[in-house]
């Protein structure tokens, strides 16, 4: 068989629509063609596109049976990267990637997959568990009690069983769990369970709703605020910049670049930038950082990188001297570790201009700092600095562009970011290589010291060893001296002189000691490749995110890394405590502190977003459910709309199409793995988002059953009744019923129009209209109803 390569001129001439560029191939190359799609689910949507366009198009098991079959278009399923023509054999081959006009179409769509989504994190938080309370839109908060399939008569259906107040049940269908969400804002034993048709739910709505109201109009008045304000736009010299880029020795993760991405428009747009980037220690927080720091300096802008802790200052003095060695960029220290003379020099450097970029603890914030030309503000960790600190930030954050990096972000910081007051980047995704934090939580026990040690210094690491008593330090160098003769000790802690600790911290970091007996002092910037094992003693005494940070100072090499949390007895335990134990054990994958910071919401409770109360209407109504309101009433008022207190979260569409709408136990047979899919599918707020989704089920699961099919029709009706504020679709055998709500925004008259053109349609009272017609299958009843939404949608106003 003679081939060819495909001629490119020929598939990109003309317009990009891939049935314009499939209508040129055709034309220029008669005979047989076989389309190949990458994947099963690809291949399904591109048959669907075809069929929807009368192109006819046959399905092909594989090569034989395109040449056995030569039908004038086929599609099959296959890795291949480039087409081709054989002339001689009258058939031709083309690849999705060239119908589609770019090769890495779909590696971008897995990425797109694999890359943390903000919203989807905030929304889905982590998978619901047996008992977990969860918020109903129209019944409010209940327990859920789990999965289960019943048959109402019209077919067996999956339903999620909510148990309320006084013994109440309610099974909610799966194809309605976008008005279901999990309820955070409070421990999750004293949630607020409420009793059905008792009205108590509708009281609490209605005075969140209220409050909602009045912190929207705050937050419009600080978007006004801030957008008033005028900030610098930092030009992007590509060349430079690439150049810059290229020094850094690891590929950055999807996550990263997407952070990168945001923090370089957002230096770009000409408005003052405040980001929160949130990431796992070690992630690639610090490289973010630089990249933002590099076009400040290279605008002819200075930087101020402030930081909670004199080591934290030295490691990051470290880093970025090495990073800008090669450029010409004066970079600066303030902190303890530097002398009088030393410091009067850099104060005088940044007056004058001559220092670029300047690391330091809250001395940098202080009275009499004075910078020449100050652009970006860089801070690590926020949460770690006090009150005061904070007022001068908020000042700052007025007149420069603000980054703040973190690993675990507080409650009230990660309300805020929620909100939009803060624009928001997550880094979830692992460095390659990296493995996760091996937890295990003991009651303390000489025996496990030895033994984790042990097994430490066998293998030529290091560990750090908590304790955070420096009055009985002294005490527990002596006993791990008794334990481990072969360690050799040193001790570090905040009392230390500071040319003391910053030698302890040097010779540790060079391998002259094995065993580093500390204080809380190593929290953050502490990064010693080699130390791969932790041992915190009453690590019930640390807070979460404290957990998460201690934890986090091993494991950043290739290395298996190890965290001993020990404990008193477990009955000597606080509840508070238990929790945060069984969290940082739970949460031990890689990226999990943006999740911890969730179980943080739920354990400590979210506060009100703008206020000092920890309680208010968020405990009655789950944090969740409140972001969310918040969000809507924001956006109605921005657009100068009234916002319908009634209907916080806008118009929720009840779909019944009288049949089975699930995911069959013989097609996804784990429970956990549905309930995740089905709130997946709930979260989808465009159609695109449902495509992806029905591609990825075909994918793993092959192609879709009848009732899954009939799943995602559900969810594309809803997102069409949204639209055209339909209350409710209702679809059987011998009509469709539509409800309208009342804020709905079809013009009457052209209704009434449409209505008197077409015969089977009829007024059934002053909100619904019924449409009869034959007893149609459930797929086809779908497809009609997404007909008469289409035709529904001319009446829209303008």
């Amino acid at each position: 068989m003679q081939s060819t390569p495909l001629p490119n001129i020929e598939i990109q001439r003309g317009s990009d629509h891939p049935l314009d560029r499939l209508d040129r191939f055709l034309r220029h190359n008669p005979g047989s063609v076989l389309l190949v799609a990458e994947s099963l689910g690809r291949r399904e949507t591109i048959s669907q596109l075809l069929i929807e366009h009368n192109i006819e198009v046959t399905l092909c098991e594989d090569w034989v049976g395109f040449l056995s079959l030569r039908p004038a278009l086929g599609i099959t399923v296959g890795p291949l990267t480039a087409g081709f023509i054989a002339p001689v054999d009258a058939f031709s081959v083309l690849t999705e990637a060239e119908l589609y006009a770019t090769q890495v179409r779909q590696s971008r769509r897995r990425d797109g997959r694999q890359r943390s989504n903000n919203e989807s994190m905030i929304k889905d938080l982590s998978e619901v568990r047996l008992h977990d309370p969860v918020v109903h839109i129209e019944h409010g908060v209940g327990r859920y009690m789990g999965l289960l399939n019943m048959d109402m008569g019209e077919g067996e259906n999956e339903f999620l069983q909510l148990d309320y107040a006084d013994g109440d049940k309610l099974y909610v269908p799966v194809s309605q769990l976008h008005q279901i969400s999990r309820y955070t804002g409070g421990p999750p034993e004293s949630a607020p369970l409420h009793k059905l048709g008792s009205g108590q739910w509708d009281k609490a709505k209605r005075k969140a709703a209220q409050q909602v109201r009045d912190t929207a109009a705050e937050l419009l008045d600080l978007y006004a605020k801030r957008a008033a304000r005028q900030g610098f736009s930092f030009p992007l010299r590509e060349s430079e910049y690439a150049q810059f880029s290229a020094g850094f020795p690891f590929e950055e993760t999807p996550d990263q670049r997407a952070a990168i991405a945001a923090v370089m428009d957002d230096m770009g747009s000409g408005r003052p930038m405040d980001r929160l980037i949130c990431g796992d220690v070690g992630f690639g927080k610090t490289e973010v950082a630089m990249r933002a720091a590099f076009l400040a300096v290279n605008a002819g802008k200075q930087v101020a990188v402030l930081v909670p802790t004199t080591l934290l200052a030295e490691q990051h003095f470290q880093n970025f001297s090495d990073r800008f060695a090669e450029w010409p960029v004066k970079v600066a220290e303030l902190s303890r570790f530097r002398s009088a003379k030393e410091t009067t020099v850099n104060l005088a450097g940044l007056k004058a201009g001559s220092i670029d970029i300047v690391i330091g603890t809250h001395k940098l914030i202080g009275e009499g700092i004075e910078f020449k030309n100050l652009g970006l503000v860089i801070i690590d960790e926020e949460h770690r600095f006090g009150v005061r600190q904070k007022e001068r930030l908020k000042a700052l954050r007025a007149e420069v562009d603000v980054l703040t990096l973190t690993a675990t972000p507080i409650p009230r910081t990660l309300a805020m970011s929620m909100e939009g007051l803060r624009d928001f980047s997550v880094i979830a995704t692992a460095p390659q290589k990296r493995l996760a934090i091996k937890t295990f939580v003991y009651p303390y026990s000489e025996s496990v010291i030895q033994e984790a040690c042990s097994r430490e210094l066998k293998r030529g690491g290091q560990l750090y060893f908590l304790h955070n008593e420096v009055d009985t330090i002294e005490n527990m160098r002596e006993r791990l001296t008794a334990l481990v003769p072969e360690a050799r000790i040193a001790v570090a802690h905040g009392q230390l002189p500071e040319r003391e600790l910053e030698r302890v911290m040097r010779d540790f970091y060079h391998q002259q000691y094995n065993v580093l007996l500390c204080s809380t002092i190593i929290e953050t910037g502490i990064d010693v490749p080699t130390a791969n094992t932790i041992i915190m003693h009453r690590a019930d005494k640390f807070g979460l995110a404290q957990l998460h940070q201690l934890r986090g100072r091993v494991g950043r090499s290739h290395h298996q890394a190890y965290a001993y949390l020990l404990t008193p007895p477990t009955e000597a335990l606080s509840a508070q405590a238990k929790k945060r134990l069984e969290a940082i054990q739970m949460m031990e994958e890689l990226g999990s502190g943006f999740f911890l910071a969730m179980h943080d919401l739920e354990i400590r409770g979210a506060g009100e977003v703008l206020g000092d109360s920890q309680s208010g209407e968020i405990q009655q109504i789950g944090f969740g459910l409140y972001a969310e309101m918040l969000n809507n009433a924001v956006r109605a008022m921005k657009k100068g709309k009234i916002w319908n207190e009634e209907e916080p979260l806008g118009v929720t569409t009840e779909i019944n199409l009288h049949a089975p709408a699930l995911l069959p136990l013989d097609y996804c047979g784990d429970v956990h793995e549905r309930l995740v899919i089905y709130k997946r599918l709930a979260n989808c707020d465009e159609e695109s988002q449902l495509e992806d989704l029905r591609e990825e089920l075909i994918d793993r699961f092959g192609l879709l059953p009848d009732s899954t099919q009939l799943l995602l029709e559900c969810h594309r009706i809803r997102l069409s009744a949204r639209r055209l504020g339909i209350r409710k679709v209702d679809a059987n055998g011998e009509s469709i019923r539509m409800q309208f709500d009342k804020s709905t925004t079809l013009d009457p008259t052209d209704l009434i129009m449409m209505l008197s053109t077409h015969p089977n349609w009829r007024l059934d009272g002053q909100d619904r209209i019924r449409i009869l017609q034959s007893g149609a299958e459930p797929l086809a009843r779908a497809a009609q109803t997404k007909g008469i939404m289409k035709e529904l949608s001319h009446c829209l106003r303008n």
